[in-house]
């Protein structure tokens, strides 16, 4: 359409309807430019108006062999990857240097789409980042096909700083997400960074109580005994928030996204199959996904929390039960025994209540009166997995339930009497009861 508009009005000029000057202003051009443009028509025609670099390739195009060597590393080696982190690898691993937007376009034209289809966003307001690192944490586990069929469903436990992004130490695969999954994820992080003042996360079964059922002890107290989780949080001092959606921890959502995208194509590259290889290849991404993606907190101070010297985390971040010492100097745990050896001058503990500890890596630990007794090696296993807790049964549930409406009557009662005979003291629920 300009070289049609330039012989358009050339040709005017020539039969007298414009003057140079009007021609030159039309064009941009100036006069002595249009006088080169007119003799250039009547010499060789209209051709002579066309471009030089018309239909030539551009001096800066990737060479055919570049592009051809970048469509055969995505179709094999780099299969499933996204543009950017397909870019990234080839800068660094195979030496070619070329943007995201050229890769993109060579792929395009390869008949190569995106591995991941992409939605129109929805508008939400991201809730505004903590100032400094270490004022809250969020974890998660998902579990997801990470290995792609090449070995057993994992489930990845990790955690992210609010503040930065990062993705914390203790990151690792397991085959179930679980209590003692998060407790070695809070461990690793109070050992390389300190202690979190909060931790935020969803209300799963490791983290918060959901069920309904009560022992004595905790009906007297009013309040139900904190999981393993919630045990340790609360003896490092760390507030826990629950979510009520998956929106609103969208930062480790987000993560997870990101991960199910780069680190399934870094674990096909390895060729990973079994649990230990995926957390390999997973401790050796863990710098790289930081290095890419963290960024730097509006307040530059730490407000991680350094943990006493001296500070047992061993015990803390253990699974935690109370057991009692049985006539054979023993205790029985989830079908664990283990053998308690005499005390000074060979005491026994029979009948003495002492706590049992699981440690991370599965070895047990025994303490009376907050004195190390007994200890013993992980199992051939090696399992840490809550033992189940002791359920009350049918019957004395609904003798519960059924306490509970009596109270409640009693109550109702009480409060219709005092409403006739004007105020007078509330009886108290002992004496309602009784």
């Amino acid at each position: 359409m300009k070289q049609v508009r330039r012989q358009g009005l050339l040709e005017r000029w020539q039969r007298g309807e414009m003057t140079q000057e009007r021609v030159a202003r039309a064009l941009g051009l100036s006069v002595r430019q249009v006088r080169r443009l007119a003799r250039r028509l009547e010499d060789k025609g209209e051709l002579s108006l066309k471009h030089g670099n018309r239909e030539r390739k551009s001096a800066r195009r990737t060479d055919e062999q570049v592009r051809k060597r970048v469509v055969e590393l995505r179709r094999g080696r780099y299969d499933g990857f996204n543009d950017t982190h397909f870019c990234e690898k080839l800068a660094k691993h195979e030496g070619i240097a070329v943007s995201r937007e050229t890769v993109r376009r060579i792929l395009r034209e390869a008949g190569i789409g995106p591995p991941r289809k992409r939605r129109p966003r929805r508008h939400h307001r991201r809730r505004d980042r903590k100032e400094q690192a270490g004022l809250m944490v969020v974890w998660d586990g998902s579990r997801h096909d990470w290995l792609e069929g090449r070995g057993p469903l994992l489930c990845l436990m990790g955690a992210v700083d609010d503040a930065t992004g990062e993705l914390l130490p203790g990151a690792h695969f397991v085959s179930q997400e679980c209590a003692a999954g998060y407790l070695r994820v809070i461990k690793a992080i109070a050992v390389e960074h300190g202690l979190p003042h909060s931790a935020y996360g969803d209300r799963h079964s490791s983290l918060k109580r959901n069920d309904e059922h009560w022992t004595l002890e905790e009906e007297l107290r009013g309040e139900q005994d904190p999981t393993q989780v919630g045990r340790a949080l609360r003896a490092l001092d760390v507030t826990m928030i629950y979510a009520l959606s998956p929106q609103a921890k969208g930062r480790i959502e987000r993560l997870w996204g990101s991960l199910q995208d780069r680190l399934c194509s870094e674990l096909r590259l390895a060729a990973a199959q079994t649990l230990e290889q995926a957390n390999a290849v997973l401790h050796a991404y863990r710098s790289e996904y930081n290095e890419r993606f963290a960024v730097s907190p509006k307040d530059a101070t730490s407000a991680w929390r350094k943990v006493p010297r001296g500070y047992d985390l061993d015990r803390t971040c253990s699974l935690y039960y109370e057991a009692t010492v049985r006539n054979d100097n023993t205790v029985r745990i989830g079908g664990e025994v283990i053998d308690i050896p005499p005390g000074p001058g060979g005491r026994a503990y029979a009948q003495a209540h002492v706590e049992v500890r699981q440690l991370i890596d599965g070895s047990w630990r025994v303490y009376y009166q907050d004195r190390l007794i007994a200890s013993k090696a992980p199992s051939p296993l090696g399992d840490v997995r809550v033992a189940h807790r002791r359920k009350r049964s049918a019957a004395s549930m609904a003798f519960r339930k059924a306490v509970l409406n009596i109270d409640d009557l009693a109550r109702h009662a009480a409060c219709k009497a005092r409403a006739r005979k004007g105020s007078r003291p509330q009886a108290s629920r002992r004496a309602v009861t009784a």
